[in-house]
């Protein structure tokens, strides 16, 4: 694996004792480590392209590892957060973990608690990344149905058979099984429950560009 494959733990600390020693303990079990000083400077690198996350110092002094933390979540960018802290408390660590903080840890610390809580960080992204790769693919698709198959899409995702959907769509019921037809050929379909999990995917990644049932609150 080249160095730019390896699994990458973003470091946010402004101890730089700290930084070297947890760049020394990632390093040394195969973890490519990057290290910033504040969340501002972490903003202002580029990310990472492989499989990520953040060890994120809860005090910081231009901004807490929580506020940054929310920064993130509003700017949809999702990186799973691992809090290290000497000062924690329950409400702190209920905060960053129903903001989907993966682990929150107080200082001194089991170095094993923290591999372990960056192994699950690492999945998590791995995972992540994954599912967004096979949600492009399948946007792909779907942009590439005509708009009369997009409407036949919406319809039979909700149920209607080919007889109704020729009667909502105005053509016969032989045309309308040819649109039906060409659709789920190019969404690579195989079966109408195939059909409905492709469609619930691009509905939960921002909606179907050009379905019908947006514009009525579906």
């Amino acid at each position: 694996m080249s160095e730019d494959e390896r699994p990458t733990v973003l470091v946010v600390d402004d101890d730089p004792s700290i930084r070297d020693s947890l760049h020394d303990l990632f390093e040394s079990v195969g973890l490519r480590t990057r290290l910033f000083c504040s969340a501002r400077e972490m903003l202002q690198s580029k990310q990472p392209e492989m499989p990520c996350c953040l060890v994120l110092d809860v005090r910081l002094p231009e901004q807490s590892g929580l506020d940054f933390q929310r920064e993130l979540n509003q700017a949809n960018i999702r990186l799973p957060i691992i809090f290290l802290t000497g000062h924690g408390d329950v409400p702190m660590s209920v905060r960053a973990m129903k903001a989907g903080a993966v682990e929150f840890l107080t200082k001194p610390f089991r170095e094993q608690d923290l591999l372990d809580a960056v192994q699950v960080a690492l999945h998590r992204d791995r995972d992540r990344r994954e599912e967004e790769k096979q949600v492009a693919i399948l946007r792909e698709r779907y942009e590439a149905l005509t708009p009369r198959e997009r409407t036949v899409m919406a319809l039979v995702v909700v149920g209607r058979m080919n007889k109704q959907i020729a009667g909502e769509i105005g053509t016969s019921e032989v045309t309308a099984k040819v649109h039906r037809a060409n659709m789920m050929r190019k969404m690579q379909a195989g079966t109408l429950a195939d059909l409905i999990a492709i469609a619930a995917k691009l509905r939960a990644a921002g909606g179907l560009p050009g379905d019908p049932n947006q514009s009525k609150g579906a």
